[in-house]
């Protein structure tokens, strides 16, 4: 597809590699020349300097012909005006990021107007995943298939667990109602068989349905409890739209917020949270808030640094399910050696957000992927295919069709009733069927075919 990207800032290259990864032809449009620059010569694509909310530097940049106009800016109003012109240069679908609320609330009265296909909330985005990873508190990862009826739920084996040093083979899965699809063990990840060994320390992902998983994570000694009590570091919009959804849950939640101006405010827009005016570096400070005690904590503070350090340190005193924001993916090989186990990049989740729509959009052009993420730090692909009719797949049993070697078909949803399937249960018209690969750049379900 043909894509414009008005915006180079930090959301605007999270989309565009993202997209850019994914085939599409990307252009990219910014005032800022280095900005413009640094990101065409990254990605080699095409890179416009200009204004993108301007008739002219829109079709400059080619709207004429282009399907797609993502307009990325830090500005709501420069976003929401880019999509009005891109509809008036022809350009069918338009997605605009809008951070103000009050915008979001409003836009529903001129969508068809402004021609807006979606509009996307970075901290919004962001706060909606950590309230899943909080969900299950034990949970290091939880990615949802078929409108969230399949879970695939990452978790760590504790030393007691009833699986260690036992074969797939050999455990107790429910009846087949839970299939371990990935472990992560020593930097290395496997897409296990029946012969494969569970060892302690090791990182599982397993498919489900949420509330199997849950009966399935008790079994096996792996705590994956609710988290009942809360702590947010840092009263930003992340915080804020958080605290509004763990609260609707039934959760307790403090935040602990530096500025006493936005502590007033926190305490207006949401009176039944706890909020306490402090510096969320204060180590004794949050042990006297009850750190050690928490289910839940979540580092949302505006510094990456001061998050990182604040994670490290409650590590070593909680033993809370501790979330850090991170926007610097640099730091990412840090994190990594010191085992922080959820991060959460909001700039990136809003890439993956809106490349889960342009699929979609592909869908009537070809393409059937309906889902798609990136798990095991980007190692190994969850796909989740639409099957149509005639397709090669259909009708022969699992265990006789040809498939790659690191390709596994892990979860058929038909019409909602999930099978985890085994070599006797064939794919049907209209299934949805997820798939985990090692393999980049599938995008029929036809592709996990061996040709040779």
């Amino acid at each position: 597809m043909r894509i414009i990207i008005v915006g180079c800032g930090k959301v605007g290259s999270a989309i565009a590699h993202e997209l850019n990864a994914e085939g599409h032809q990307i252009t990219v449009v910014d005032t800022k020349h280095n900005a413009v620059q640094n990101l065409a010569d990254s990605l080699d694509i095409m890179g416009i300097e200009g204004n993108g909310a301007i008739y002219d530097t829109l079709v400059e940049a080619g709207a004429e012909s282009a399907d797609l106009l993502i307009a990325a800016t830090a500005m709501d109003e420069i976003n929401l005006y880019a999509c009005l012109m891109a509809k008036a240069a022809g350009i069918t679908h338009t997605i605009a990021r809008v951070r103000n609320p009050e915008y979001t609330n409003d836009l529903f009265r001129v969508k068809d107007q402004l021609g807006l296909s979606m509009a996307i909330n970075p901290e919004f985005t962001a706060a909606n995943e950590i309230s899943r990873l909080l969900r299950f508190s034990g949970a290091l990862e939880i990615d949802s298939f078929s409108k969230g009826i399949v879970e695939i739920i990452k978790v760590v084996i504790p030393e007691d667990s009833s699986i260690c040093n036992r074969r797939l083979s050999e455990i107790d899965i429910l009846k087949g109602k839970v299939r371990i699809c990935s472990v992560e063990r020593d930097n290395e990840v496997y897409i296990p068989n029946g012969d494969f060994t569970i060892m302690s320390g090791d990182r599982i992902s397993i498919v489900s349905k949420p509330e199997t998983a849950a009966k399935f994570f008790k079994r096996i000694n792996v705590a994956i409890g609710k988290s009942r009590d809360v702590i947010l570091l840092g009263g930003g919009k992340v915080s804020y739209y958080l605290a509004k959804t763990l609260i609707k849950s039934g959760t307790n939640v403090k935040i602990i917020e530096k500025n006493a101006d936005r502590c007033n405010k926190l305490a207006d827009l949401l009176p039944e949270a706890v909020i306490i005016q402090g510096d969320c570096m204060d180590q004794d400070l949050l042990l006297s808030e009850g750190a050690e005690h928490a289910n839940g904590i979540a580092a949302l503070m505006d510094y990456d640094e001061e998050n990182i350090l604040i994670s490290m340190y409650l590590r070593s005193v909680s033993k809370a399910k501790i979330i850090a924001k991170i926007n610097n993916t640099s730091f990412d090989g840090l994190l990594d050696r010191h085992s922080l186990d959820c991060i959460i990049h909001p700039k990136s989740l809003t890439g993956e957000y809106i490349a889960r729509y342009v699929r979609a959009m592909q869908n009537s052009q070809g393409s059937n992927v309906e889902t798609l993420y990136r798990l095991n730090n980007d190692r190994v692909e969850a796909l989740e295919f639409r099957v149509r009719a005639g397709s090669e797949v259909v009708g022969i049993p699992i265990k006789d069709l040809n498939i790659k070697k690191d390709v596994q078909i892990i979860c058929i949803n038909r019409h909602g009733k999930i099978i985890l399937p085994q070599g006797s249960d064939v794919i049907m018209p209209d299934d949805m069927v997820v798939v985990i690969t090692m393999s980049k750049g599938l995008s029929r379900l036809e592709d996990i075919l061996n040709r040779h």
